[in-house]
């Protein structure tokens, strides 16, 4: 299992705010987030309650364009969003965004996670191929600044 994770506190929001955000972003919104690098982001399919929803996301990490669609496959009002990859069928990814309400703000933890436990971690050495080390770290930086970005946008 390949595991990236990025926490960051963001004083004067909380993580209701951020989650309403995410479930409602529109192609609009998420160019507005972050102007030439995020391109697009938007709901393909929507299901009563929100799980199972398919997303499509478009946006650059580090020098790398990365599109992906998702469903969204766990729920926990203003408090968790989890996201897994598609590609026809769920791919063992998953981006999991935690809000933990402060009182002076929220602490956002972004994690990503690749492959499954056990006897499918014999495939972890393929999934290195893609998401590799520096991509990792681009990764982890991209979640840091775009979430401070987006304090700007919902203060």
């Amino acid at each position: 299992m390949i595991k990236s994770n990025a926490e960051l506190d963001l004083i004067g929001l909380k993580g209701h705010s951020v989650y309403k955000f995410m479930l409602g972003c529109t192609d609009e919104r998420y160019q507005r987030w972050w102007p030439g690098v995020h391109l697009a982001f938007h709901t393909i399919k929507h299901y009563p309650g929100n799980i199972g929803n398919l997303v499509y996301f478009d946006e650059f990490i580090g020098k790398r364009r990365i599109k992906f669609t998702a469903r969204i496959s766990e729920l926990i009002s203003g408090k968790r969003v989890v996201y897994q990859l598609r590609f026809f069928v769920n791919l063992p990814a998953w981006i999991m965004l935690d809000f933990n309400d402060m009182p002076e703000g929220v602490k956002i933890t972004h994690i990503l996670r690749l492959g499954y436990p056990g006897f499918g971690r014999l495939f972890d050495p393929l999934l290195r191929l893609f998401f590799t080390k520096n991509f990792q770290k681009d990764l982890e930086e991209h979640a840091v600044a775009e979430f401070r970005l987006l304090a700007k946008i919902l203060s």
